[in-house]
């Protein structure tokens, strides 16, 4: 783990299962983005349950590991937030790489009062241009209603203390539930800077299965994402990127 002589500024948590492919990648991203704004940080991987080289990569990589068995990514983000100590916590998914420019804008804006917040994205790779036109709509929306994807999110630690953390009554969508009681207690930010996420959903599901989900939780509400069965599409074996 790194470990500055101050208290860390900047807490990352990274959430894996799985991950050893990508998640290099994203370690090195944070080493290199956190080094070039000059920020005192920790970098942490919660990974749950992992039966690859997660835990391995994590070491080489000089993050902290928590070695959890949860899986449930709600459960997973909350266990990697309790053994920091920073004073803005920062999740990034395994499979996105953030650059200074995205890290630099985010901590101006917490500086600035923002109590929460997240990124624009980008995604790696070729991806259908039906998601590609979906997905760059749905973003528009975010600042609009005050939310944050999980590839990429902010917060105060004194907020992310005051709502609870994740809930872990639920298996997908934390991200937005948490946003939801944020609001309530603090300032948004939405970062333009994009951090780069991977594309490999996008490639490896057909549209009718992707649309589908989409729908099947948006109509279910809170209660389509309460188990694991009901969120497959975040919990069940991960297909192989055809790309």
């Amino acid at each position: 783990m790194n470990a500055p002589l101050t208290r860390p500024r900047v807490s990352f948590v990274v959430p894996a299962w799985n991950e050893e492919t990508l998640l290099p990648r994203c370690l090195a991203a944070i080493h290199a983005a956190a080094q070039t704004e000059n920020l005192p940080y920790e970098l942490v991987v919660a990974d749950d349950a992992s039966t690859d080289r997660t835990a391995e990569v994590a070491r080489a990589h000089h993050a902290g590991l928590v070695r959890c068995d949860h899986r449930q990514i709600a459960a997973t983000r909350n266990s990697g937030a309790r053994v920091c100590d920073g004073d803005v916590l920062i999740f990034i998914d395994a499979d996105t790489f953030v650059t200074p420019e995205a890290l630099g804008a985010t901590v101006r804006a917490v500086e600035a009062g923002a109590t929460f917040g997240g990124a624009d994205l980008t995604w790696d790779g070729e991806i259908p241009l039906w998601p590609r036109v979906m997905l760059r709509s749905v973003l528009r929306i975010y600042p609009i209603l005050k939310l944050a994807s999980g590839a990429f999110f902010f917060c105060t630690r004194d907020a992310f203390e005051q709502v609870g953390g994740f809930d872990e009554s639920v298996f997908a969508t934390e991200e937005y539930e948490l946003a939801k009681r944020l609001r309530r207690v603090g300032r948004y930010a939405w970062i333009r800077e994009r951090v780069v996420t991977s594309g490999r959903r996008l490639r490896a599901y057909s549209m009718r299965e992707l649309l589908g989900e989409s729908a099947r939780m948006a109509l279910g509400g809170k209660k389509a994402t309460r188990s694991r069965e009901r969120s497959r599409l975040w919990y069940q074996e991960r297909r192989e990127d055809p790309e």
